[in-house]
This record gives structure tokens, C-alpha cells and sequence, in this order.
């Protein structure tokens, strides 16, 4: 037993987690190497099976297919970490409603549609590809292969430990994701020290975090469900929570001087791609959070999409209170843009179900003459008596 028990402690002890990132002020960026080649049985292995990946996403189906909007993400992130190192990067964007961007260690950035509809300005899409940048530039992927893999083999001796075993378990489970939240530090700290030396704000990853937090809380609220943006972090959390983020973020960056934010820049550049990921937003079921989000997203100036898409939340919730609201969103977006078909289309399919039929068909009629050749116009028409 005492044998088994400096075993027990023996395997404890590979297990503790590295050291804590400390709150330092950046200093200057590490000399970077343009030409890096895989290292080793692991990181060759690691690039191997990202290149197989890298094929299959290059064909998928939800790649949005738009080479300016590819090349504006491109130029933000060269200007964010510099052209030495955005030089051998690949982005791919993808049509996904969710927050998120990755990058593998091959140099294969993925950047989600619904990261892009949440960031307000270049400052702020930069500041979360630089984090993106700097898990690749630390060579976190192959750092967390090792651990995961010495955490599983720890798991597997510690399974002849008996009782002794399950304690050792836990620590090498908690070990490896403790892990992970310190290499998440890693990647923030880094990609402030990006934003410090590029021409973009260095406040605007903290701002990401706050209005994330809002969302998430907003989301909540509409479910019935209790707020997280205060919770600890969980024992299986493999990120840092978005309050303490946010909050070291906003610390360490709170005496770097205010540089410009490329809001406007980043609404024209993604004015194209707007409806449709807000279409994509409305799929997702969650009334309060995307509610929270048009407004975040209009400010003080709602235009006709954003009109367009708070008017289609209303009607798809459909109670009667929604039916009035959003037919009065509808109305507001018609008279901002008249030639806005599927503003009128949804404003007759509302008034119809809310009894307004006279009103209702006079809408759909609008739409029928702006769309003839829509697949939707013989039902529609059946709606209209004609």
C-alpha cells in the first residue's frame, strides 16, 4: 500500500498545471520565423492530419465563396499581426451562425459568419484574429497534443492504483484543462501585444467580451434560464470565463493610447453579406439574444435590413402583441427601402394572419409585382383572391 501510494503521489506531481500567465504589461513581440517547418513525429503528424482537413474544408458547401470580402479579412489581420506573419496564413470563411474563428497549426484560419456579424469594427475582428494568430505562433496545438496524450496516459496507470487511483485522475482531468484556460491567457496577452503595435485600437478585444456577455445574458433571459457571466470557471472549462477576460483586458490595455476603431470601414465591407447572416441568425431560435444583438447592431440608427430582420423575430414568435410589433417594423423598413420585396411579402403574410386581410393582400401584391418570378407567387396569389 505505501508502494502504491508514492505512486499515487509520483503521477500527482506530472500532473500540476503550468504556471499561471501573470498580469504583466506586454512588452515587445518575439522574433517570428516566416519559414517553420514541423518538428518531430508529433507536429509532423499534427500538420498531416490538419492538410487532410484543409482539403475537406476547402470544398465544403458552407464556404462563403467572395474573394473582396476574403481579402478585407486578410488585410485586417496583416495590419493586426504584421505581414511577416500573415503572410503564410489561409483563411477560409464559413457560413456558420455562431460566434468563432480557429486556426491549425498548418496555417489554416477558419472565421465563422457568425463572429463577423458580431464584431463592430476592424479593431475588433483584428483583436480576435490576432488571439486566433497568436495559439498558432505559440505552437499551442502541439503543446496541448502532449498534454492531452500524458493526461490519458496518467488516467490509464492511475486505473491500477485502486483507491489512490481516482485521485490521481481528477488532477491529471483537471490538469489538462487548466492547462488549456493558461494557454488561452497565452493567446490574449500575445494578441495585445499585437494590437499595441498595429494601427487598431487595443481596448476593442475587451469590448468583444462585454457585449458577448450581454448576449449571452440576454439569451438567458428569453430561455428562463439564470445568467453565466458570473458563474467561476466550471472543472471541465477549457476558457478562461468572459469576465475575467474581459476584465484583464481592460485593465492591461486601459493606459494604451486610443487608436481608430474602423467601424464604418467594416459596416461597408460587410453591408453585402448582412441580410444573409442575419437570416442565419433568425435560425437559431434564441428570440432574446438575436433581439439584443439588432439592437447592439443598429444603435441609434436602425436601417431597412436590420428592420427588416427585428420584424421577421416578431412575426416567427407570432404571438398577437408580436403580429402588431412587427408589422410596424415592417411598415418602418418599407418606408426606408419601398423596393424591399421581402419587407412587403412579410408584411402581407402578417397583417393576413393578424385578420387585416384587405391591407395584407395589398402587401403581398406589392411583393408579387417586385418578385413575379418568385417560387412562393401561386400560393401567395390564392392569399390574394387572384
Amino acid at each position: 500500500m505505501t508502494g502504491a501510494l508514492l505512486r499515487a503521489m509520483a503521477l500527482l506531481a506530472l500532473t500540476l498545471p503550468v504556471a499561471a500567465v501573470a498580469a504583466r504589461g506586454p512588452a515587445d513581440l518575439p522574433p517570428y520565423s516566416q519559414a517553420y517547418q514541423p518538428q518531430g513525429t508529433d507536429e509532423r503528424g499534427l500538420w498531416m492530419l490538419a492538410d487532410e482537413d484543409e482539403r475537406e474544408l476547402r470544398d465544403s458547401k458552407f464556404l462563403i465563396d467572395d474573394p473582396a470580402l476574403q481579402a478585407y479579412v486578410a488585410g485586417v489581420l496583416c495590419r493586426a499581426v504584421g505581414q511577416d506573419r500573415c503572410r503564410g496564413v489561409r483563411i477560409y470563411l464559413v457560413r456558420v451562425a455562431s460566434f468563432n474563428a480557429n486556426m491549425a497549426p498548418n496555417g489554416t484560419m477558419q472565421v465563422w459568419s457568425g463572429l463577423l456579424l458580431r464584431v463592430r469594427s476592424e479593431a475588433e475582428l483584428a483583436a480576435v484574429l490576432g488571439h486566433e494568430f497568436a495559439h498558432f505562433e505559440l505552437r499551442h496545438s502541439l503543446s496541448g497534443f502532449r498534454r492531452q496524450r500524458s493526461a490519458t496516459d496518467i488516467a490509464a496507470w492511475a486505473a491500477f492504483l485502486g483507491q489512490y487511483g481516482a485521485t490521481v485522475q481528477q488532477a491529471a482531468v483537471g490538469s489538462f484543462f487548466q492547462f488549456n484556460r493558461d494557454q488561452e491567457k497565452q493567446a490574449d496577452l500575445l494578441s495585445l501585444k499585437y494590437a499595441i503595435q498595429s494601427p487598431y485600437s487595443a481596448q476593442a478585444a475587451a469590448h468583444v467580451w462585454q457585449r458577448l456577455m450581454d448576449e449571452a445574458d440576454a439569451t438567458a433571459l428569453g430561455r428562463k434560464q439564470r445568467s453565466q457571466r458570473y458563474d467561476r470557471v466550471a472543472f471541465f472549462s477549457t476558457h478562461p470565463t468572459n469576465l475575467d477576460r474581459a476584465t484583464y483586458l481592460a485593465a492591461l490595455s486601459a493606459d494604451v493610447a486610443a487608436k481608430p476603431e474602423g467601424a464604418e470601414s467594416y459596416s461597408a465591407a460587410l453591408a453585402k453579406w448582412l441580410p444573409d447572416f442575419l437570416s442565419d441568425q433568425m435560425k437559431l431560435n434564441d428570440f432574446g439574444g438575436t433581439e439584443y444583438l439588432l439592437s447592439s447592431l443598429a444603435g441609434e440608427h436602425w436601417t431597412a435590413p436590420l428592420l427588416f430582420a427585428r420584424a421577421e423575430l416578431y412575426r416567427q414568435r407570432g404571438n398577437p402583441r408580436d403580429l402588431a410589433a412587427a408589422a410596424d417594423f415592417y411598415r418602418s423598413a418599407l418606408a426606408a427601402d419601398p423596393g424591399l420585396a421581402e419587407g412587403w411579402r412579410g408584411l402581407g403574410l402578417c397583417l393576413m394572419r393578424n385578420r387585416q386581410r384587405t391591407e395584407g393582400a395589398d402587401a403581398l401584391k406589392n411583393y408579387i409585382r417586385l418578385r413575379p418570378q418568385a417560387a412562393d407567387i401561386p400560393m401567395l396569389q390564392t392569399m390574394t383572391g387572384e
